[in-house]
């Protein structure tokens, strides 16, 4: 593990302090991918890590926004105001761990009003991790998931990150399927299979024509019982 994992120094957005944190190494081995893009590694979870948490404030973000400083700032600090903080995050991280990072994180950016998608991403990491352990909250956490990404289609523009928007379409369509919700799924997955554009991203075509037949079975079975 020891080669895997090394630690940063990086700059808390909130408190201005230094904060040293666990960063993965980016050569991992794929093992496999959910069709929500869900994705296992030999070596480890690099979801573990993606969370940075203040030893100093408090304040946790994803590492990509960390040392930004958050629209809420005084907010966060008046919360965090004469608070006894005693965290350590750093180092090793077990699972549980890693899951109290994500509920952190996701606490600071719902009080920082931050984008939608930016929120999307946290619920739908967190719902991955919650599945590991079989934990029945993952359908709650992939429910606030896809709210999140379905506000982003109407107050932000695509793509968003490395996600096109018809990625996100199928996306959001996936997580319909994958919460119960079978004819908005496949009104969403519908959408991407007769899109045009489609047989440029030939492999989210081919997930979303994959989870389309499956939502449709499992509402045939559901009509019939």
């Amino acid at each position: 593990m020891a080669d895997i994992l090394f630690v940063a120094t990086k700059k808390c957005g909130v408190c201005d302090g230094d904060v040293n944190v666990t960063k993965v190494r980016s050569r991992l081995s794929m093992v496999k991918q959910d069709s929500d893009f869900c994705t296992y590694y030999k070596e480890v979870n690099p979801n573990y890590y993606v969370i940075f948490v203040c030893p100093h404030c408090g304040y946790a973000a994803q590492d990509t926004y960390f040392e930004e400083t958050p629209t809420a700032l005084n907010s966060i600090k008046d919360f965090l105001a004469g608070r006894t903080v005693n965290v350590n995050f750093s180092g090793q991280r077990s699972w549980e761990q890693a899951v109290a990072t994500f509920k952190l994180a996701i606490f600071f950016a719902e009080m920082s009003s931050t984008q939608p998608s930016r929120l999307a991403g946290l619920y739908l990491k967190l719902a991955w991790l919650l599945r590991e352990e079989g934990c029945p909250e993952e359908l709650i956490a992939l429910g606030k998931a896809l709210e999140y990404y379905e506000q982003s289609f109407l107050r932000e523009k695509m793509p968003i990150g490395n996600m096109t928007e018809l990625t996100v379409e199928y996306l959001c369509g996936e997580l319909l399927r994958r919460t119960g919700k079978l004819p908005e799924a496949l009104t969403y997955l519908g959408k991407v299979v007769a899109n045009p554009q489609a047989k440029n991203e030939k492999r989210v075509f081919d997930m979303a024509r994959e989870a389309w037949r499956e939502a449709r079975e499992a509402q045939k079975l559901a009509s019939e019982a």
